[in-house]
């Protein structure tokens, strides 16, 4: 069994060949969560693969919204891409310093749900490109900035507070909980603080970490695996489903695992846990 949609993934060896190429943009992505300790603006000055650019989750989000790295305007979007001097001609290449797995699969989601489809994942991100001994810089890279066509966000690959709740009762989507087994269950606290603990009522378990490699710099596992792990858990990867996590980033690795499969059009919830479970009207499980 084959990835169908293997170009959302992209191999260190591949990059480096194609480094320098014009057409080829490179962002970092790397954020961590809030217990992690770590600071994703100084990691990328003290070391990212070389012409790559920051794109912070949290600054291109919404400006009116209460919660973490909410999806921006379409606007707004493209603004700050232009910014970073990528076109809707060019090939993004994201990354991050968790191996590809975080951060960098939200921005690979955003970018395709504002309609920007030539975007990949570098597996294995930047733990695979430093053991390989592949050439990083240090300091801010400072693009030239271009135009980035805007486009209207694409619906179907989002879900809000309201479509989740309705679902409950509908059940026409099956909720995919990409958080820890623990967190689920609400036996162990969430990163981010919340008043509730637990999951959204109908919700089915599936660790995001059940499909990369953590032995392998936490590289995608093959297909028939990624798949084996749907059906464990009870999934029927043809059956309409959305992704919910803590805060909307890592339930984007559950949708580039069923895009590899061929199951294009995943929607993620956006607010996740961290909206759900700060909620007073909230029904939990």
């Amino acid at each position: 069994m084959t990835y169908k949609n293997p170009q959302a993934l992209v191999e260190t060896e591949w990059l480096a060949e194609h480094l320098n190429d014009e057409d080829i943009k490179i962002v970092d992505a790397t954020w961590f969560l809030p217990t992690m300790g770590r600071d994703a603006e100084i990691e990328y000055e003290l070391r990212h693969i070389p012409g790559a650019v920051r794109f912070d989750i949290d600054a291109i989000a919404t400006e009116i919204d209460d919660l973490p790295h909410m999806m921006p305007s379409a606007t707004k979007f493209a603004k700050e891409v232009g910014k970073l001097g990528i076109s809707r001609q060019d090939k993004v290449i994201c990354y991050d310093a968790l191996g590809g797995f975080c951060a960098a699969a939200r921005v690979w989601w955003m970018f395709r749900a504002f309609g920007h489809d030539d975007v990949a994942v570098l597996d294995g991100g930047l733990p695979k490109w430093m053991a390989e001994k592949r050439p990083v810089d240090k300091g801010i890279v400072e693009p030239v900035p271009t135009h980035y066509d805007e486009a209207p966000l694409k619906e179907i690959l989002i879900r809000r507070y309201d479509d989740v709740l309705k679902n409950i009762d509908s059940k026409e989507e099956t909720l995919v909980d990409a958080r820890s087994a623990g967190r689920f269950r609400g036996e162990e606290p969430e990163p981010r603080p919340s008043k509730k603990a637990g999951h959204i009522p109908g919700s089915v378990n599936l660790p995001f970490t059940e499909l990369v490699d953590d032995k392998k710099f936490f590289t995608f596992k093959d297909a028939e695996t990624i798949a084996a792990a749907f059906k464990q858990a009870g999934l029927d990867i043809e059956a309409p489903m959305t992704i919910s996590c803590g805060s909307g980033v890592t339930a984007c690795v559950p949708a580039l695992g069923l895009f590899l499969l061929g199951k294009e059009e995943v929607p993620v919830f956006d607010g996740s846990w961290a909206e759900w479970g700060d909620r007073e009207d909230s029904p939990i499980a």
